[in-house]
């Protein structure tokens, strides 16, 4: 089993050879890995042969950083020019992060650009520097409506950072009950899905996850996380001027254009407060629960913990996704050539 060593020297060398610039390569791969080591699995290595086939399909610029179009002091629009979303994303919140400190908070808009992948690899890398920032994105029609059965709305994760002592407080959720990458990797896997998660093709409940990749996700929640969802979507389209619900594609297939849309919005807290909200966030760890073997967590301490022990061993990755990254990145026939 591969190390998370080896997997990444393995991603950077199959982004390098489609032409995607080192540095750019290394952020692409270090958001991945990054998800691989929280147990994110369907936001990480998964992804890379897609973002690959992108590149060589020509609906993914390898280069491209995106064009910026501030209109007014504190609102940037992004045309992220088909880039890979890491890299548009992370350009955009740094030229936003130079203005944050005179005016106070600065909200980025992004169409035309690549998934994003786990938007709370934004919200850590912002708010270890001292930003607060909420962030939003839309997805392909995955999630039918409440009381529906037929895929309308996206995923619509959010996240959300805040500075804190001594690491800072990362929430990074989608609204729907999960998100299809984790059908994507239960269904790789073989492994059924739970009853409710989703809806297949015709509309009906199902645990089977092949069978609901072509249906439906259930909102989180019930109506409430139908709602959350729907507004994200409202919300993120009309900043973005981007696609909406039926109409956007690109984030799941490998030839069509990605044309969903990004919201950032970046604020500067006030000073002092990240000792203050690390006190009460270990104070709520500290406080009585409710089964003794189980004690209160923060969102985030799990995933974490899971990095820590997946930094000093191996890194589960499933065979054929081990097995596309070396064929992509050419060490399947290097290891091929010189093998005894």
């Amino acid at each position: 089993m591969p190390t998370h060593r080896d997997i990444e020297a393995a991603a950077l060398a199959a982004l390098v050879r489609a032409g995607v610039p080192a540095d750019q390569a290394a952020l692409q791969v270090e958001l991945l890995l990054e998800a691989e080591l929280r147990g994110t699995a369907s936001h990480g290595m998964l992804r890379l042969p897609r973002v690959v086939r992108r590149i060589l399909n020509g609906v993914s610029d390898p280069v491209a950083k995106g064009l910026h179009d501030w209109a007014g002091q504190a609102l940037l629009h992004v045309d992220g020019q088909g880039g890979l979303g890491p890299v548009v994303a992370m350009h955009a919140l740094e030229a936003a992060a130079d203005r944050v400190a005179r005016t106070g908070s600065v909200t980025v808009a992004i169409r035309n650009c690549n998934h994003l992948g786990m938007l709370g690899f934004y919200a850590e890398r912002m708010a270890r520097r001292g930003f607060v920032l909420l962030g939003f994105t839309v997805s392909e029609a995955l999630v039918h409506p409440w009381g529906g059965r037929r895929a309308m709305i996206g995923t619509n994760p959010v996240a959300i950072g805040v500075p804190a002592e001594p690491q800072p407080f990362v929430l990074d959720l989608a609204t729907s009950l999960v998100s299809m990458g984790k059908i994507h990797d239960h269904a790789n896997r073989g492994a059924p899905i739970p009853d409710g998660w989703a809806l297949d093709a015709a509309g009906n409940p199902t645990t089977d996850a092949a069978a609901a990749r072509d249906g439906a996700l259930a909102p989180f929640g019930g109506a409430k996380g139908y709602a959350l969802g729907l507004g994200f979507e409202l919300l993120v389209t009309a900043l973005a001027g981007s696609a909406i619900g039926g109409d956007v594609s690109g984030t799941l297939d490998d030839g069509t254009a990605c044309n969903k849309g990004d919201v950032f919005i970046l604020f500067a807290p006030q000073d002092g407060m990240a000792a203050r909200i690390g006190a009460y966030l270990q104070a709520l760890r500290d406080s009585a629960p409710l089964d003794g073997a189980h004690p209160v967590r923060i969102p985030g301490d799990r995933a974490l913990q899971d990095r820590e022990a997946r930094l000093n061993g191996d890194l589960p990755l499933p065979d054929d996704i081990w097995n596309q990254i070396r064929a992509l990145a050419g060490r399947d026939q290097l290891e091929t050539t010189h093998a005894p």
